[in-house]
């Protein structure tokens, strides 16, 4: 990991999910000031107003400011992807890139560093393919919500200001995400493999996610995009048996491929049935170091934590 050397000012937008409030705790934690974007009006020092979908940014948020992390996006696995929620994940995204990409381009001193979420989506389902960062585009309505992410962020690039993707696998986290889903579940003994199991899973641990963005934060060639996953992918009936483990449980109840069909329909075989096989090429060519590449470790180590 690159170490940030000196004091950085840090917008972040989308900062009270998952990665955000990790992110801006260890922002905090060590001495980089941190402003928060958000939709209501502002109620506590450092926030700021805006409203992705009107396109409207409270031009002072960026005065001052050294780099920009983007994290803004509604959570896809949050309900059946219906006609409607599909256009709200992909507006969600693109809206919220294109008002920081304007608001960057119009500013009278611009941030250094541009950094914008993606996902290990944007492959789509790749079997037992190795996916780098040079991998190509999938195909689906994941990878094409991930190209038109990626490609409004550009903007920031064209611009002058360096820019980084990052390409989030699914974040091992007791806090929110998918585990805190499963957790209750598999606690039962309900817990079991989706479909056949052999679909590779994208995994990163909660610390090393914060630890990824700091490191493209400081480092000033790290531009263009990176997987931010383990270097150890898993496939999905290694992953709940791992969880079944750590829980002292055992994961005997498949749920069958028909089943998550028909209660999913779409999101099924493009969020949960799909298999992306994608590895942290650039991070490690890069000597970044993962506190937890091995997804036992990871697991125990969130279930450690006191869930917030």
């Amino acid at each position: 990991m690159i170490p940030i050397k000196s004091s950085m000012k840090v917008l972040l937008a989308g900062g009270s999910g998952l990665i955000g409030t990790a992110l801006g705790r260890a922002l905090a934690g060590a001495g980089h000031p941190t402003r928060r974007l958000v939709r209501r009006p502002p109620s506590a020092a450092g926030e700021f107003q805006w409203d992705p979908a009107g396109r409207r940014m409270d031009p002072a948020a960026l005065v001052g400011i050294d780099a920009v992390v983007n994290l803004s996006g509604e959570n896809i696995g949050a309900g059946r992807w219906t006609a409607a929620r599909c256009d709200r994940i992909f507006r969600s995204r693109v809206d919220a890139t294109r008002t920081l990409v304007d608001a960057i381009q119009q500013a009278k001193a611009r941030p250094s560093v541009f950094v914008c979420a993606s996902a290990t989506g944007y492959y789509g389902d790749r079997g037992d393919e190795i996916l780098t960062e040079k991998s190509a585009l999938g195909q689906g309505f994941l990878p094409g919500v991930c190209l038109a992410w990626e490609t409004h962020a550009g903007g920031a690039a064209a611009a002058g200001v360096r820019t980084a993707l990052l390409r989030f696998g699914v974040v091992v986290a007791r806090e929110g995400g998918a585990l805190a889903r499963m957790i209750p579940v598999f606690r039962l003994g309900l817990g079991g493999r989706l479909g056949s199991g052999c679909q590779w899973m994208p995994w990163i641990g909660s610390d090393d996610v914060v630890r990824a963005i700091m490191h493209v934060l400081a480092g000033p060639r790290c531009e263009g995009p990176y997987n931010v996953t383990s270097p150890r992918p898993v496939t999905n009936a290694e992953f709940t048996r791992a969880l079944a483990s750590a829980l002292g449980r055992r994961a005997r109840l498949p749920v069958p491929v028909w089943a998550l069909r028909l209660a999913l329909g779409r999101m099924a075989d493009e969020a949960l049935l799909a298999s992306t096989r994608a590895t942290p090429d650039r991070l490690s060519r890069e000597g970044f170091v993962f506190k937890h590449p091995a997804i036992e470790n990871a697991i125990s180590h969130a279930l450690q934590r006191r869930a917030v």
